[in-house]
Parts: structure tokens; C-alpha cells; sequence
């Protein structure tokens, strides 16, 4: 049997999370699993309860408790590690393997003429766009989860034509720099519409949330909408997004 003593221990709140799997990605130690759609303690003694995890949740879903818990083992920690290294079954969403049904996945389309590129302007990444840059002026702006366009075979021709494109990954970037650089845009740059494109896993969704905060921060009443894509393409359905008031963090 193993030793236990009252200490210092992640505790999670179901209700406000939403599985999205960022903390999972943010244990060293592999104590935390997407189980049922939900982050759970694997066990105990793999957590050290130090809350670096905490950091990487963006609904406030974690924090430290102490009550009585297995020993923190580092070495049983490791072991773990190592033994489900490369297996995503209970990790993130956006990090499962899936594979393709090629004969019906973005299957390539015959045109009848060549298709240019609609792009209309350079950069396109959220951290690389000026606020103050011309092309924001007035635009009808496309803020895109770097992972849509590949999903999408005719990209250009559904969403681009006639937009502003930007591109973030709100899973890996600082959801706090783009919240500030998008507030910007939205103050001075008389922005028309705004479409926000995410894939259908949980962490994609963050790229919303931001824009809401945004929006929020810069008290606009922007028309916005966002488009979740499936990972075969297809538009799953289109949301109005509103701006979120009274946040304190993502």
C-alpha cells in the first residue's frame, strides 16, 4: 500500500473545464488525462503539485488544494511518462492521430479554368500584423486558425475572397499578446466585419474567446461570426460571436 500524507495537490473544477487538454500538454510529470471530456488526476503520486499546469488552463479550471494524497514519485512519474510517450488517446484532442478516408477527405476538385491566390496582403500572422497596417483600414476581417486552410480545399474561393486574413494558433501562441494586438485593430482601424474560422477541437476554440475579449477591450460592436471546420472540411455550423464583458483572463 502506498504512503499517504496531507499535501500540496492539483484539484479540478469539471464545471469550468472543457477538456481542451492544454494543461495535459503543460504536466511534465503525465499526471493529468482528458478522460470522458473532462482533465482528470491520473494518480496522485505522479503529481508534484507545484501547479505549473495551472498556467496552461484557460478557464481558470485548476488550482491547488492540499489534502491527503500518494507521495509525489518522481521516478514512478518518469516511468509513466515514457511508457505512454507518443500514445494521445486521453491527451489533447488537436494531438489524437486520426487518419483520413482519402477517397472522400478533401478529395481534389477539377476546375475549368486556373485559380490565383486571393491573398491580398502580407503578413498574415496575428504577431506579425501591424496594428497600424493600411490594409486593416476598413477591412472585412478573416482571423483563422492556422490549421483551417489545409482542412479546406477551396480555402481561397470560400473565405478569402474580398478579406484581411490573419492566422494564430491560440493553443501554442500567447492568447494575451494577441488579445492586446487584436484590441488595437479594433480600436483604431474601423474594422467592418470579422470571421473567425476554427477547427472543431476544443483548443481551437480559444481563438473565439479571444476575439470576444478583444472586442470587449475595445468596446466595438464589430458584427462577428465564427465558422467551425471539421477536419474533413465541411463547415459545422456558424456562430455569432459576442464580445465578452467582465473577463478577467482567457
Amino acid at each position: 500500500m502506498e504512503e499517504t500524507m496531507i499535501r500540496k495537490i492539483i484539484e479540478i473544477d469539471e464545471e469550468k473545464c472543457t477538456g481542451c487538454g492544454q494543461c495535459v500538454t503543460g504536466c511534465a510529470e503525465g499526471a493529468l488525462a482528458i478522460i470522458d471530456g473532462k482533465a482528470k488526476i491520473v494518480r496522485d503520486m505522479f503529481c508534484d503539485g507545484l501547479g505549473a499546469c495551472i498556467g496552461h488552463c484557460p478557464e481558470d479550471a485548476l488550482k491547488i488544494i492540499e489534502r491527503e494524497a500518494e507521495n509525489f514519485d518522481e521516478d514512478a512519474a518518469m516511468a509513466h511518462v515514457r511508457a505512454t510517450s507518443g500514445a494521445t488517446p486521453h491527451g489533447c484532442p488537436s494531438a489524437q492521430v486520426v487518419q483520413m478516408n482519402c477517397a472522400t477527405a478533401n478529395t481534389a476538385v477539377s476546375q475549368s479554368s486556373p485559380v490565383g491566390s486571393s491573398l491580398s496582403h502580407w503578413p498574415v500572422q496575428i504577431r506579425l500584423v501591424p496594428p497600424h497596417a493600411p490594409f486593416l483600414r476598413g477591412a472585412e476581417l478573416l482571423i483563422v486558425g492556422d490549421c483551417c486552410p489545409v482542412a479546406i480545399p477551396d480555402f481561397h474561393s470560400r473565405h478569402l475572397q474580398g478579406r484581411v486574413v490573419m492566422l494564430g494558433c491560440p493553443k501554442f501562441d500567447n492568447a494575451d499578446e494577441y488579445v492586446a494586438k487584436l484590441t488595437q485593430i479594433f480600436s483604431q482601424a474601423d474594422i467592418k466585419s470579422i470571421r473567425v474560422l476554427e477547427m472543431e477541437v476544443p483548443c481551437c476554440s480559444g481563438l473565439s474567446r479571444i476575439v470576444a475579449q478583444a472586442l470587449a477591450n475595445a468596446g466595438r460592436d464589430i458584427p462577428c461570426v465564427k465558422v467551425i471546420i471539421a477536419r474533413t472540411g465541411q463547415t459545422q455550423e456558424e456562430l455569432t460571436v459576442q464580445p465578452m464583458a467582465g473577463l478577467t483572463r482567457l
